[in-house]
């Protein structure tokens, strides 16, 4: 990998997401060598992918080179490539660039979409977990209209312009809103030669109410904003199979669509060479102490959406959620200092701030420590912290540019196809994986 020899004990980051950006914030001019490893030279903002796969913001706003972040922090590295393996007996990485040696690892290499094992549904669906993928949503959902306008088959141009979301968390029902609003705001005027009112939004739970992790109070508002876009919210509904063209579920009902889009759950992005006795095989997660080591190490850690550090209050771990990555990251950067100089180290513990959603104009849920509340402050609440959480002042210019002029418009001016998302027939897409 080419990184310089030196006489300090080498930290190697694997993973550019909001623990590994944390932890390489934290470790800025330490007593360490770090090396940090992703397969994309740009950190992430994910919470706002449904704002790009639907026109709002532009892929570049909720993006950040992660050599910015590091440039000027004293024997840094950055090497773009994949991890292929971890050589936990010679403590080495081996990536598609070659291999290094590591004096203290670091896994955080987040999560990636679960399937739960439907090979069915991961080749007919599409998913959200990156930039890419949401531009290929984005393509697909204005090419359907495009293919739409084309077709003299009724029940075709109803499938291409009827979507289908699998799984009602913060990430379906932002995606659903987003696209209730263009269907009412957009649509219309884009495609007059179209009857824009026969567009379905489906939103599919298989449990009993939506945002199922947030209190019941925000579910129901959540859901009664939905019902007023005009969102069809189905619940204790299962997806059970999906051939491209027609899904079947464990009720009777049968949905035709040439669009589903997974958002319902996600895993760890495992990485190979740790031993079975260190991880959590139905989720893809890695087991850790209460100061993220992985056990059965002392000096490797994992941090973030990979980590599972159960306890009592979290039997499965916790959250895959932004916060507690960016906590844990911020005290393994004080840990290492610790550790470094034979000092005890401090135990985590998750300071939980609440969880929020934004359903649309004016319309966001937000459940704080002791308060619950929804509309138009929540709204505004659920604005701000997204953006104060943006890394770098241009992009937070640029996506506050883009919602005020989105807010007085009633526009979305992101309706652009770059990268066609390739169909090779009306019931069969492919995609590149990434």
């Amino acid at each position: 990998m080419n990184i310089p020899q030196s006489n300090l004990p080498r930290v190697i980051i694997i993973g550019g997401g909001f623990a590994g950006i944390a932890l390489a914030k934290k470790l800025k001019n330490k007593a360490v060598q770090v090396v940090l490893l992703d397969k994309h030279n740009y950190h992430t903002f994910q919470p706002l992918l449904y704002q790009v796969a639907t026109g709002g913001i532009e892929a570049g706003s909720i993006a950040y080179p992660i050599r910015k972040v590091i440039h000027e922090h004293k024997d840094f590295y950055f090497r773009l490539c994949h991890v292929n393996e971890i050589d936990t007996k010679n403590n080495r990485v081996i990536a598609d660039i070659g291999e290094l040696s590591f004096d203290y690892l670091v896994i955080a290499t987040g999560s990636k979409t679960n399937y739960f094992g439907n090979k069915e549904m991961e080749r007919n669906s599409i998913a959200m977990k990156t930039i890419p993928q949401s531009l290929s949503i984005r393509s697909l959902i204005l090419e359907n209209f495009e293919q739409a306008l084309l077709s003299t088959d009724e029940n075709e141009r109803n499938a291409l312009i009827n979507f289908v979301l699998v799984g009602a968390g913060p990430t379906g029902v932002e995606l659903a809103g987003a696209l209730a609003e263009m269907k009412n705001a957009i649509l219309h005027k884009d495609y007059p030669d179209l009857d824009i009112s026969k567009m379905q939004i489906n939103l599919v739970q298989s449990g009993d109410r939506i945002l199922n992790t947030m209190s019941e109070k925000s579910s129901d508002a959540a859901e009664k904003y939905l019902k007023d876009l005009g969102v069809n919210v189905l619940k204790n509904v299962r997806v059970t199979s999906y051939d491209g063209r027609t899904i079947s579920t464990n009720t009777n009902l049968v949905l035709e669509t040439a669009t589903l889009i997974w958002t319902a759950g996600v895993q760890g992005a495992m990485v190979n060479g740790l031993p079975a006795s260190a991880l959590v095989e139905r989720v893809e997660r890695i087991k850790v102490n209460e100061f993220n080591q992985v056990v059965g190490f002392e000096n490797i850690f994992a941090l973030g959406d990979i980590a599972s550090m159960v306890s009592e209050e979290y039997p499965h771990g916790h959250p895959q959620v932004a916060q507690p990555a960016m906590q844990q990251g911020r005290l393994l950067g004080e840990n290492l200092a610790k550790l470094l100089k034979n000092e005890k180290m401090k135990p985590f513990e998750y300071n939980d701030k609440g969880s929020m959603a934004t359903i649309g104009r004016n319309k966001a849920v937000v459940d704080l420590p002791k308060y619950h509340f929804h509309g138009v402050f929540a709204w505004f609440v659920w604005m701000f912290v997204h953006l104060f959480s943006l890394i770098g002042f241009k992009n937070k210019a640029i996506v506050f540019m883009s919602w005020a002029y989105n807010y007085i418009r009633f526009d979305r001016e992101g309706r652009l196809i770059i990268h066609p998302y390739k169909k090779k027939s009306f019931t069969s897409f492919t995609f590149d994986e990434i």
